[in-house]
């Protein structure tokens, strides 16, 4: 069986769990398993925590596994990033009281805060700096009012909490991260089809498809509002000058794209969501 490794709690957990789901595979039923199987599948999930997901993965213990790139690089794990997710996507980026930096050169003989040590280490010795790591597992935020440190280093999605505590983002982002899917690096049954699915996935959430009638003699202009994902499908009316045409686009263009085609001519024009792909 693929043995995968699955975030048991966090913001990882719920959307990981239903791309999962979406894929085709049975996950857990009761949040306090710590192990299911899908005999129809071949797969047996484990539940654990984001931040030692790596570790497992890394060791061969599990075959595969969802946590976050900054989790992965900050492990020092030698498990392989396989993919991007699309979900997750934050930066890990320093933040200090008001005013008082700059830059990441502006940290030297600082004391810096942040639960991934390791990506700060690497980062500030890339610009030669040298500062004082405060290794701390949760609430880094919090650091530099408690007088615990000068600066912190933590992941940002819109930098609210970070506010809130009189503090700004400073200097370039130190990494760009989301949840990945990530390998031991052997080759084992199920893979394949495990990362064929999830692409699946991806395409479905972020393509639908789109059906509208045109006159042929304006067909062309038609297509080259929307050509499709490689190439439109273009089907005969009753009315043979007339066709129906079906395209797959990106679902953050649909409206402007079925704008743009009512301009040209298109009429009838029809949006569906993707419930699965393999592309």
């Amino acid at each position: 069986m693929l043995k995968i490794a699955v975030p048991n709690k966090g913001s990882l957990a719920e959307t990981a769990a239903q791309m999962l789901e979406e894929a085709g595979y049975r996950g857990r039923r009761d949040s306090k398993e710590l192990i299911s199987v899908d005999a129809r599948n071949e797969v047996e999930f484990f539940y654990l925590r984001p931040r030692d997901i790596a570790t497992y993965v890394g060791s061969g213990a599990l075959d595969v596994g969802i946590t976050g790139r900054d989790l992965l690089l900050d492990s020092g794990s030698p498990a392989q990033e396989v993919k991007g997710l699309g979900f997750a996507r934050s930066t890990l980026r320093f933040a200090g009281l008001a005013g008082r930096f700059g830059s990441a050169a502006d940290l030297a003989g600082a004391r810096v805060a942040s639960s991934f040590t390791l990506l700060v280490e690497q980062n500030l010795a890339e610009v030669g700096v040298e500062a004082e790591l405060v290794h701390l597992d949760g609430a880094v935020e919090s650091a530099v009012r408690l007088g615990v440190a000068d600066a912190v280093a933590d992941v940002v999605e819109t930098g609210a909490t970070l506010r809130a505590q009189g503090l700004e983002i400073f200097g370039e982002p130190i990494l760009a991260s989301e949840a990945v899917l990530i390998s031991s690096g052997r080759d084992v049954p199920g893979l394949s089809t495990l990362k064929r699915r999830l692409d699946g996935v991806i395409v479905a959430r972020d393509y639908v498809l789109v059906d509208y009638d045109i006159q042929r003699s304006h067909l062309d202009a038609a297509i080259a509002v929307a050509s499709g994902f490689e190439s439109a499908t273009v089907s005969p009316l009753r009315d043979a000058e007339w066709a129906a045409v079906r395209v797959m686009v990106r679902r953050d263009e649909t409206n402007s794209i079925m704008d743009a085609l009512a301009d040209v001519g298109a009429r009838a024009i029809i949006v569906t969501r993707i419930h699965a792909a393999r592309i």
